[in-house]
């Protein structure tokens, strides 16, 4: 996550009680799609040291660790790694921007996730090298993206056409990067607000080839969510399947593949 000081600090560590009571829901993004398929490519093995980058307060931490491996969880958040520390006490932690791990060997770690994180790093090549320099020569990079090219901040919504009854996805713009503010309490006079970056797919594509990987899976999800009776219900879960939310990348270094 970006800093926004010297003090190594994040907008996210304003906002961690909120953060906090959204990943205890039982119906988010992160516990019904995210996880599940994260799981499923991780296919976690006896031994395995995990690296979760920008790990927030442990969400993701918390279920690798069940799996009985190495985990560590970094985030430059210090609020959000005295979070995690509470709710998974069977993990390392370190305070440090994704585009420093000191604490990290060369070649140590067997994989590195980072989930939704990304998008808050304003400069990817550095962290992309960084990661590249902590991954073991057999090592493997995942990260969660949202859709590059289907959820394109202040640039994308949903929208219905009368005639047709069909739910669409209009894209205002996609090629074109940007640093796009982010009101946290919309409509409270908090003043809240976090920094996201846009980037289109060959924009990560170009970053991770400088740093020396090439992309070895590519999966996109779809929301797991329903819409309730009404005269467009069809419409919009259709719409769902077709669009999806979120983009796996899984990256292993161009000489290791």
């Amino acid at each position: 996550m970006m800093p926004k000081n010297k003090k190594n600090n994040t907008s996210w560590g304003n906002v961690v009680e909120w953060y906090d009571d959204y990943l205890s829901g039982e119906d988010t993004y992160q516990s019904k799609v995210i996880l599940p398929n994260v799981l499923r490519l991780l296919a976690i093995q006896k031994g395995e040291k995990i690296l979760d980058l920008a790990c927030g307060q442990g969400f993701f931490t918390r279920e690798i660790v069940k799996f009985g491996v190495g985990v560590t969880g970094v985030d430059i958040s210090e609020e959000l790694i005295q979070e995690a520390k509470k709710n998974v006490p069977g993990a390392k932690f370190h305070v440090a921007p994704a585009s420093k791990l000191s604490f990290a060997r060369n070649q140590e770690f067997d994989t590195v996730l980072c989930v939704l994180a990304l998008q808050n790093m304003e400069d990817l090549v550095p962290v992309f090298k960084e990661v590249h320099r902590a991954l073991k020569p057999s090592g493997r990079f995942l990260m969660i993206l949202n859709h590059p090219a289907f959820r394109v901040l202040k640039r994308s919504s949903w929208g219905w056409d009368e005639e047709q009854k069909i739910q669409y996805r209009r894209i205002d713009g996609y090629l074109s990067s940007a640093k796009v503010p982010i009101d946290m309490h919309p409509g409270l006079k908090t003043n809240t607000k976090t920094i996201s970056y846009h980037r289109s797919l060959q924009d990560f594509v170009k970053a991770l080839t400088n740093a020396g990987f090439v992309v070895s899976r590519l999966e996109e999800w779809e929301s797991h969510k329903k819409s309730g009776k009404g005269s467009r219900q069809a419409a919009e879960d259709r719409a769902r399947k077709e669009i999806p939310l979120f983009m796996a990348l899984e990256t292993r270094s161009s000489n290791r593949v």
